[in-house]
C-alpha cells in the first residue's frame, strides 16, 4: 500500500526536524541555565511582562499538570513569580521578577546563534516557520490542553 511508505509520512520529518532543533537549543540553553520549555515561557513573558496560567497553558499548547511544575521550577531560579489576581483568586498571574527581566539580555542571541548551528539563514528559518505555522494553529482547536 503505497499511502503506508515511510517516505510518504508527514509525520516523521517534521518530528525528526523538532527533535533535530531543540538538541540544538539546549547547549545554548544550559548557558542560561534553562530548559527548552522553560525557555519558552521566558520568551512568552519576556514580550508581554505578565500573563496567567492559562494562557500560558493554551499559548504553549500545555496542561496544567505540565505547566506548573515548570513554573515551580522557574520560581525556584528566580526568574518568575506567580502572583493571584485581586479581582479573581482563581487567576494566577505570572511574572518576571529582575532576575528575569535580566535573562533577556544575556538570551538575546540565542536565535541567530540557534540559525548558525543549524546552518540556515535567519530567513530559512522565518520561510520554515511560516510553512508549519498556519497548520500548527488549524490543528490546535483539535487538541485538549
Amino acid at each position: 500500500m503505497k499511502q503506508l511508505k515511510f517516505s510518504h509520512q508527514l509525520c516523521f520529518p517534521i518530528y525528526a526536524l523538532s527533535r533535530l532543533i531543540t538538541s540544538h537549543y539546549q547547549p545554548l540553553l544550559g548557558e542560561l541555565d534553562l530548559t527548552y520549555p522553560q525557555y519558552l515561557v521566558m520568551l512568552l513573558l519576556w514580550e508581554h511582562q505578565s500573563m496567567n496560567v492559562k494562557t500560558l497553558g493554551e499559548t504553549l499548547m500545555l496542561d496544567s499538570g505540565t505547566l506548573t511544575p515548570l513554573l515551580k521550577r522557574l520560581e525556584a531560579k528566580k526568574l518568575i513569580k506567580r502572583v493571584r489576581s485581586k479581582e479573581d483568586e482563581r487567576v494566577v498571574n505570572i511574572q518576571l521578577t529582575p532576575q528575569g527581566v535580566a535573562l533577556e539580555q544575556q538570551a538575546a542571541q540565542i536565535p541567530l546563534r540557534l540559525a548558525d548551528s543549524l546552518g540556515v539563514t535567519p530567513a530559512e528559518v522565518q520561510e520554515l516557520k511560516d510553512a508549519v505555522t498556519p497548520l500548527l494553529y488549524r490543528l490546535k482547536p483539535a487538541l485538549k490542553c
